[in-house]
Parts: structure tokens; C-alpha cells; sequence
């Protein structure tokens, strides 16, 4: 492999790309439009902007620092998009390389729909170069370490808080499921054990979206906060485990709904940060088992 290749979903840099980012996001789902007006509203409570494109940036500069071949970037829903990027691959003479998805876990979200963009986006290139996924990686030290350290940070500021770990919830017939529960499950248990915490822990889920009629992963947050205060729960340590760097979701669903639901019960929230740029090494580790 002569090449390091991340993909990532991509997000708007400013308030005129949130629409058409919105768009790109739910094409040919039949989304309303009412609806994606109010989601607007989310990235426009920060400038317009999503995180997750600067985060980008700095997991592939710092990823390589560690690697001795190009890395590239390319998204599924925004600039760069992993067409052009793949294009440009081609154009540099990269004949095979190895992707490293911001997304951990397995199942169609976190990993399926990534082995479709891929092989997407080799298919609008003629002779576009190999490139294999790399495993997921949510149970490795590399991915866990990281996020057991920003826990520990978490706790500093709310000793004795309770640990609540959220991830995106999927519908409950979506292929793979069963494997992403599972791994979410194991990766809390171990950060848990590695916090140092001798509370209980709790694993729930956010920002389901979709008809009301169809079934999702629950608990939800929001009513896990409210269930939680109902037992005398007075501080709460959220950890994003199911997500690898912030992006909307995460800085609106938890930073902004779920401390509001926090305030209006007079709990005590703090939100650990994600590893972001600090899976280079684990990005490094995975490419080199790959050619190996």
C-alpha cells in the first residue's frame, strides 16, 4: 500500500453551506423540507460551522507525522469528496491504499455505508486505485486509551459523577445492529473499568431522527437525565463513546440540549472531549498491520 486514505462524513464551514450540506445528507430520503430547516437551525446556533472538517484536518496532518506515505482526505457529503479525492489519487499514481474511516464501530452506518462509498467512488474513477478498509477499531488500546484519559478529565471537574456513555442510536432493523450494541457495550465497560469511577455507569443513545412510528436503540439521553434525577442522581459525566471527534451532533445534542435538560433539573453536567486528532497512532498502527 502506497497510500494512507481518511474518510470521513464531512460537515458545512460556514451558515451558506448548511442547506445544500443538508441536502447532499438526506438525498432521496424524502426528507421535508420543515424538517431540515430546523436542523439548520443546530449549525447556525454555531456560525454555521461543523467541527468535524477542521478535525479532519488535524487527525491528517498529525497522522502524517507518523506515516511514510501521502495521506489523503475525502468526505461523503461535503468538500473534499472522496470521488475528487480518489481522482486525485489516481492522477498522483497511487496504485493501492488503506482507509481509515472516522467512524469505530461496526454495523451499516459505521462501517457498511463506508465499504459503499468506497466502492462508489472508485467506480466514477476508471482505474482508481485499491483501497481497503481498515478494520474497525473500537476495542483497540489505541482508540480506548484516548477516551478513558478524557474521561478521567471529565470526572476532575465532577468527582463521584455518574458515567452516562451515548452514541448515535440506529433503528433496530438496520443490518449489524446487534454487533454495534455489542461493541458499544464492551467499550464502555472497559473505559469505565480504566476511569478510576466506583459509580455505576449507563450506555444510551442520541440524536435518533426518522419517523416516530419506527423503532430505535433507546434510552435516549434526554430521558435517561430525567431518570436519573428522578433517583437522586446529582451529577452527571457524559462520554461520547460512540463518536470519534465532535461534530454537530455531539456539540448540539449534548452540549446544548442535553446540559438545557441538566439545568432545568438542577443536575451538574460535564461532557468529555472525543480523541480527535490523538488516533493518529492508532491510524498508523492499523496501516502498518495492513501491509505487513
Amino acid at each position: 500500500m502506497d497510500a494512507l486514505l481518511l474518510i470521513s462524513f464531512g460537515g458545512p464551514e460556514g451558515p451558506e453551506d448548511v442547506m445544500p450540506f443538508l441536502e447532499n445528507v438526506t438525498r432521496g430520503r424524502n426528507v421535508p423540507r420543515e424538517r431540515l430547516e430546523e436542523v439548520a437551525e443546530h449549525y447556525h446556533l454555531f456560525g454555521g460551522v461543523s467541527p468535524i472538517n477542521e478535525l479532519c484536518r488535524e487527525l491528517k496532518d498529525a497522522i502524517g507525522k507518523l506515516v511514510d506515505v501521502p495521506v489523503y482526505w475525502g468526505n461523503r457529503n461535503w468538500p473534499p469528496y472522496l470521488e475528487d479525492t480518489v481522482a486525485q489519487m489516481k492522477e498522483d499514481g497511487v496504485r493501492s491504499a488503506a482507509a481509515f474511516v472516522t467512524s469505530a464501530y461496526s454495523g451499516y452506518s459505521s462501517s457498511g455505508q463506508y465499504l459503499e462509498d468506497i466502492a462508489r467512488a472508485r467506480a466514477a474513477v476508471p482505474g482508481a486505485p485499491e483501497i481497503t478498509k481498515l478494520p474497525v477499531y473500537c476495542l483497540e488500546p489505541g482508540f480506548l486509551e484516548p477516551f478513558a484519559a478524557r474521561t478521567r478529565e471529565a470526572l476532575a471537574q465532577a468527582p463521584g459523577a455518574r458515567l452516562v456513555f451515548t452514541a448515535h442510536s440506529v433503528p433496530l432493523a438496520q443490518p449489524g445492529r446487534e454487533d454495534y450494541v455489542r461493541e458499544l457495550e464492551e467499550a464502555a465497560r472497559r473505559v469505565h473499568a480504566a476511569s478510576g469511577s466506583d459509580q455505576p455507569y449507563d450506555l444510551v443513545y442520541q440524536s435518533r431522527s426518522g419517523p416516530p412510528s419506527q423503532p430505535w436503540l433507546e434510552p435516549d439521553v434526554l430521558d435517561h437525565l430525567r431518570h436519573l434525577h428522578a433517583e437522586g442522581v446529582e451529577r452527571v459525566a457524559l462520554v461520547p463513546i460512540g463518536f470519534v471527534s465532535d461534530h454537530m451532533e455531539v456539540k448540539f445534542d449534548l452540549d446544548v440540549e442535553a446540559r438545557q435538560t441538566a439545568e432545568e433539573l438542577g443536575m451538574t453536567l460535564v461532557r468529555a472531549s472525543t480523541p480527535g486528532a490523538a488516533l493518529a497512532p492508532l491510524a498508523r498502527d492499523l496501516f502498518e498491520r495492513a501491509r505487513a
